[in-house]
């Protein structure tokens, strides 16, 4: 081997070892925040833990969650709520749909990646006459989150005793099943499902 390869090793390895020295306390931390997250997810994340089998580590789960379709917001006025959207902040929104089975009038707002739904009670009985009581101003109602499979999704969550809102999947204002998870047992939260 000539000298001048045999510098360069020499400098190579001189190189390397400062930097890892350098280098290793970081990859400590990214490492115990890593385990940290990991322990905290359910049993079906943590398949790259080296202290189970590698048959725990593959998810039972049949479904998986999607995007978020919507962030809906109550709103004790539909029409000063839609031109706020239209007319100040320049999104397209959609025409005011009723649904009576809901108890709710309805408006989305598109976004760049999904959308607002703006609610408004439709009936004494509107489950958004009641929120709006409570919240004069209106305010967040629900977030909805697509699953790939609602009907697993259900009987997934039913075991995990996720409380829900309603026997059976309903018609939600996309025409598409949904479902409606207890909001005390999703860290207060009143999540929607959608299938996608």
């Amino acid at each position: 081997m000539d000298a001048s390869v045999t510098q360069s090793f020499a400098e190579l390895r001189v190189f390397y070892f400062e930097n890892i020295e350098m280098a290793a306390p970081l990859l400590k931390v990214v490492v115990t925040r890593l385990s940290r997250f990991a322990q905290r997810c359910s049993p079906a994340v943590r398949m790259f833990s080296s202290s189970s089998p590698p048959s725990h580590g593959v998810p039972t789960v049949l479904w998986k969650l999607g995007r978020l379709n919507h962030v809906a917001i109550a709103v004790p006025d539909l029409q000063k709520a839609t031109a706020l959207y239209r007319d100040v902040l320049g999104a397209h929104v959609s025409a005011v749909v009723p649904l009576p089975e809901h108890g709710v009038y309805t408006v989305f707002v598109e976004l760049g990646n999904t959308k607002l739904e703006l609610l408004h009670p439709l009936g004494e009985k509107s489950p958004i006459a009641g929120f709006l009581q409570k919240n004069k101003s209106g305010g967040m109602h629900h977030i909805c989150i697509e699953v790939d499979d609602i009907n697993s999704a259900i009987g997934d969550l039913k075991a995990k005793n996720i409380r829900l809102l309603s026997q059976e999947p309903r018609i939600g204002a996309h025409g598409k099943p949904v479902m409606f998870l207890h909001p005390k047992d999703c860290d207060g939260v009143l999540v929607e499902i959608e299938q996608a």
